[in-house]
């Protein structure tokens, strides 16, 4: 008993001691923030809610595109042809700014409209949203952050909320048992039930990651801690997740997390496995499945490289869309340097197949008129049909469009996601190859035809296991003049969205609606702004919305900054990093800090292996340095300064 007592003690102790660190560095932090001249955070959250209450009607009203922001949610209507976005953060480079207007973008009409509701949901980002059909349209939004305008602060919610789409009206859903407050997270609908997994929870001071799941029963309105059997993902934030509704199965692929490995020494993973979340067991027609397991999904086809930041829109017919991400890379300075993408994948959900997407550009054909030089004594052209090759012959080139008799633009076939890579082979190709076999599974619509037709006219229809050919013949031409269609096949300009992350997604309809992101220009991360459609059944060309103003933007000077880089082609924003000059305030300042203390270092040792061995020293080292001259750097801005302050002290 005496032992056990003692142990009891000796854990109340460390309990003590955990609790005092705690108050104490929250004394820290209110010295620090009555320094700057800021609020504590939840003082904000509830000033900003205070002011919400005063709304006492719903208003709507047309507004222009929205001002640059990123990590908002944009969520397909259920019914209408609408996209919903939410929430949303904006870095000018000096401030943050955080959002929670509701917006909403016509697809049809090509308007805004923005929603102003009581006792709608505080400002914040990295939330998650899914729109539903039930009760007349339904919007959920569950977690999220909120940053100081210094981001000095950050608040993680835990809360859950549902604007109803028809009533215009926001309801806060008390539900115990939920998830932990958590951004980065993801969330699905599976049925009758919100899944939502993973995420991060970060006070500056710690961070974790979470690979948990819970269910959100949408008729009950309970929350529950999902128990999994089987091998679970890694914790992660940032990943994708999609349900294949017809297996009942729930997706995740990819993410990002940070371990520590050391004091003060993080190190980054890029995750690429893929998972299926499935039920274990039989169910009950009507019931909600009561045991899931963990199955590691075996990818193949064309996958994308690792990157972090993919995001993903689900399509119909257990399909999904996915773009973009970014990836860090050393350069020769042992920097990390962000290298974007810009490729669109298609992903099926049911056998973890990747395909490339090929945007093709709109093709035309040109229509050539062939006109036979007759010879004096012949009469009828097809007296020497077999001499055909010796006769000569005139061509007349005419720019022709894909039109059908009635001046229309026609499609002579049926598409489907499979066009987009074939065995290995591109539709391209398989045109090129003009092998068009209903065995190969090609969906791929052929290329339109042009003719001149005459009023009268026959049809010839090919009809294969998935599509139909239909090309329109009309009369024959005259003997002397015959009309033949060409494909130049001369190569098509595709425009396509610059690289970036974390850009919106979203299906409707059959398009997919792209809206900004994140990019960096060395130290500097910009807001996207621009938004783009493409007709994923047609992947013929991408269709500007709202052009990119990236060239028009610029950042604002941070107070320890003193340069701006310039940069072309990209949007105002972004968390601006430490600039090379806020190392320093001029490169020829000696750094004056003793290194009497350092840690020995052999003849034989190279410079680059001694940094390795005593890093934490010579990090301390620059710590030290930064604090006597009130400076803040990145992490691998203060391991850059470590390392120069160790070469230098042996130079």
């Amino acid at each position: 008993m005496g032992k056990k007592n003692k142990k009891e003690k000796k854990g109340q102790g460390k309990e003590k001691t955990q609790q005092k660190a705690e108050k104490n560095a929250k004394k820290r932090a209110k010295k620090e923030l009555a320094e700057i001249g800021e609020d504590d955070i939840e003082k904000m959250i509830a000033e900003f809610q205070e002011q919400d209450r005063k709304k006492t009607q719903v208003i709507e009203e047309k507004c222009s595109p929205p001002s640059p922001r990123c990590n908002m949610s944009l969520t397909p209507h259920p019914d209408r042809d609408e996209l919903i976005m939410f929430g949303g953060e904006f870095f000018t480079g000096n401030k943050m700014f955080m959002h929670n207007d509701l917006l909403v973008y016509n697809t049809r009409k090509n308007e805004w409209l923005k929603i102003s509701a009581p006792n709608s949901p505080p400002p914040r980002s990295s939330h998650q949203a899914v729109a539903l059909r039930q009760g007349g349209g339904q919007l959920w939004i569950f977690g999220g952050e909120f940053a100081s305008p210094t981001q000095s602060q950050f608040y993680h919610y835990k809360d859950l909320w549902l604007f109803h789409l028809k009533e215009k009206k926001w309801e806060k859903v008390s539900a115990p048992g939920g998830p932990s407050a958590r951004s980065g997270h993801r969330m699905v609908q599976c049925k009758k039930q919100l899944i939502v997994f993973g995420g991060f929870h970060d006070n500056i001071r710690d961070y974790k990651y979470f690979n948990d799941v819970y269910a959100f029963n949408l008729d009950t309105y309970t929350w529950t801690a999902l128990v999994t059997s089987g091998i679970a993902p890694a914790p992660r934030s940032g990943c994708v997740l999609a349900p294949a509704l017809d297996q009942g199965r729930i997706i995740v692929f990819g993410g990002y997390s940070k371990e520590r490995v050391k004091k003060d020494v993080d190190v980054g993973k890029v995750h690429t496995d893929m998972f299926a979340l499935m039920p274990e067991g039989k169910i009950k027609d009507g019931s909600q499945p009561t045991k899931w397991k963990w199955v590691n999904v075996k990818q193949s086809g064309s996958r994308p490289s690792p990157r972090s930041g993919l995001s993903l829109a689900s399509v119909s017919n257990n399909k999904a869309v996915c773009f973009g991400g970014v990836f860090d890379e050393e350069d020769d300075d042992d920097q990390l340097r962000g290298k974007f993408y810009n490729t669109l994948y298609f992903l099926e959900l049911d056998k973890g197949k990747w395909f490339e997407g090929e945007v093709r550009g709109r093709k035309t054909t040109e229509k050539k008129k062939r006109r036979r030089k007759k010879d004096e004594n012949s009469t009828d052209v097809g007296d020497d049909a077999d001499n055909d090759d010796d006769e000569d012959y005139e061509e007349e080139e005419e720019d022709g469009e894909n039109m059908d008799e009635n001046g229309e633009e026609m499609d002579i076939a049926d598409t489907d996601l499979k066009k987009m890579t074939i065995d290995g082979e591109t539709k391209a190709d398989a045109k090129n190859n003009m092998d068009i076999d209903a065995a190969t599974g090609i969906t791929q619509s052929a290329s339109s035809v042009s003719m001149e037709t005459e009023p009268e006219s026959t049809s010839v229809t090919m009809e294969t296991e998935e599509s139909i050919f239909k090309l329109t013949v009309g009369p024959q031409s005259s003997a002397s003049e015959n009309t033949e269609m060409v494909d130049t096949n001369e190569p098509v300009n595709v425009f396509t969205p610059s690289p970036r992350m974390n850009t919106l997604l979203a299906v409707k309809n059959g398009v997919l609606f792209l809206y900004g992101g994140i990019y960096e220009v060395g130290d500097k991360q910009y807001t996207l702004s621009d938004m783009y459609s493409l007709d994923i059944n047609k992947m013929e060309e991408w269709n500007i919305i709202i052009e990119s103003n990236l060239k028009n933007q610029v950042l604002e000077e941070s107070d320890s900054s003193s340069d701006e880089e310039d940069m072309e082609g990209g949007a105002k924003g972004g968390k601006r990093k430490p600039s090379d000059s806020d190392e320093s305030d001029d490169d020829d300042d000696e750094i004056d800090i003793d290194f009497s203390d350092a840690p020995e270092r052999p003849a034989s040792e190279a410079i680059k292996e001694y940094f390795e061995r005593t890093k934490d020293y010579w990090l301390s080292k620059a710590k030290e340095y930064c604090d006597s001259e009130d400076m803040t750097l990145s992490e691998k801005k203060m391991e850059k300064l470590a390392k120069e302050m160790c070469q230098e002290s042996f130079s």
